[in-house]
């Protein structure tokens, strides 16, 4: 009896330095001495890789569950997040799987390297967060997840398209309206309801008539747009929410009737992503975030896309930073607006508040009739209907407690 009772103390202890071995993860803090069998070797490599992977500064997981770079992981070694999928799946029930996996998503660094996997990007939360990550890696995406990112993109999308289009449409087109009713019309284009409502404080009570001294007409439809909208955006990596919304919005935007957009992203080159305005999913996947930035050349092509002058809105969406040739840059900004073109800065077009941005830059637009400022998704419709009535945005800014620069 008393062998038995040794044996299961023995037992017991065994168990208790192996939990103590796996929590600890050995290296210098181990202090257990304890060596463990070849499963929980690799049971505890794979849980190493994730939950060290902040120290070592690298997902170090080799084949068949083997460190790599123990002393550190500064080398070059081999990581396989897809390896280290199968393996967790075959060391732990699919409750922890899902908790290690949630856990890798949290990492922005990690993060990048998972969603290259399609089984993870099918879980991940589909937000415009993942979307922007998604933007970043770019062409790097492998084949086999490229669908599943697709899938990902074209569900925020639409989610997006829910929440904004109702609301632009509405904002921009009566806007429009207004922009293109006509104050001398012929008598078969007066719109007798708004000539009424123009005209109520020259009531005759004696002869219970009005004296229609302003005429409202509906104006004439014409092919030729009333308005064109350049929507110009950085595609430098901070910018990816950004990006995301306004390529929403310049989607919604081109389908309007008497409304020209075009669509122009850059870094330190031009892309005119125009003809991709009709899909916004083809539209985000033509965008490759990073790199960096030349605004001046960006001013300088859209520049060359100004027809009429007096009725286009270039909307710039950047954060200023890292403009190119700086002097040539602000000589073709007050040239834009010296021309008659409607010039709005807008440093970021996204929830974030205020992002980082250079303040000599948003400086020297403010001062030269360029309003600079952040905006939020749910007020752009209706910054862009005061834009199309040539409202002072300064001053509708100032209305809607936006902070300009």
């Amino acid at each position: 009896m008393n062998r038995n009772k040794e044996i299961e103390v023995s037992d017991n202890k065994h168990q208790n330095l192996e939990r103590w071995r796996l929590m600890l993860g050995g290296d210098d803090a181990d202090g257990t001495g304890h060596q463990l069998s070849n499963e929980l070797t690799e049971l505890d490599q794979s849980l190493t890789a994730l939950y060290e992977f902040e120290r070592r500064g690298s997902f170090d997981y080799g084949p068949n569950g083997k460190q790599l770079n123990r002393k550190g992981g500064r080398g070059k070694g081999t990581p396989s997040i897809a390896r280290w999928l199968g393996d967790i799946r075959k060391y732990f029930p699919q409750s922890v799987v899902n908790v290690m996996q949630a856990d890798a998503m949290k990492n922005d660094r990690l993060k990048e390297k998972m969603i290259m996997e399609p089984e993870i990007l099918e879980k991940a939360e589909a937000d415009v967060h993942l979307v922007a990550s998604l933007m970043e890696i770019g062409k790097l995406i492998p084949e086999k997840t490229k669908e599943t990112a697709r899938m990902v993109v074209k569900k925020v999308v639409d989610e997006l398209m829910d929440k904004l289009e109702q609301k632009t449409i509405a904002s921009l087109a009566g806007a429009l309206d207004k922009s293109a009713r006509s104050f001398r019309p012929r008598h078969n284009e007066i719109n007798w309801p708004a000539t009424i409502k123009k005209n109520l404080k020259h009531y005759q009570p004696e002869y219970k008539t009005i004296i229609p001294e302003v005429k409202v007409g509906y104006g004439k439809k014409s092919k030729r747009s009333l308005k064109d909208i350049i929507l110009c955006l950085d595609q430098s990596g901070s910018m990816g929410e950004s990006v995301i919304y306004s390529g929403i919005f310049g989607a919604v935007m081109a389908s309007l009737p008497n409304v020209k957009t075009k669509m122009v992203v850059f870094d330190t080159q031009i892309a005119d992503l125009t003809e991709e305005l009709e899909d916004p999913v083809d539209l985000l996947f033509g965008v490759q975030l990073g790199g960096g930035t030349d605004i001046n050349k960006a001013l300088q092509y859209c520049e060359s896309l100004v027809e009429k002058p007096d009725d286009t809105i270039l909307v710039l969406v950047t954060d200023l930073c890292g403009g190119g040739d700086l002097q040539q840059m602000k000589k073709r900004a007050l040239s834009l607006v010296e021309s008659g073109v409607q010039v709005i800065c807008l440093l970021a077009l996204d929830d974030n508040g205020t992002p980082w941005y250079d303040k000599q830059n948003a400086k020297f637009f403010a001062s030269n009739n360029i309003p600079v400022f952040a905006c939020t998704p749910d007020l752009f419709p209706d910054m862009m209907a005061a834009a199309i009535q040539k409202n002072d945005i300064s001053t509708w800014a100032s209305e809607h407690d936006i902070v300009l620069q």
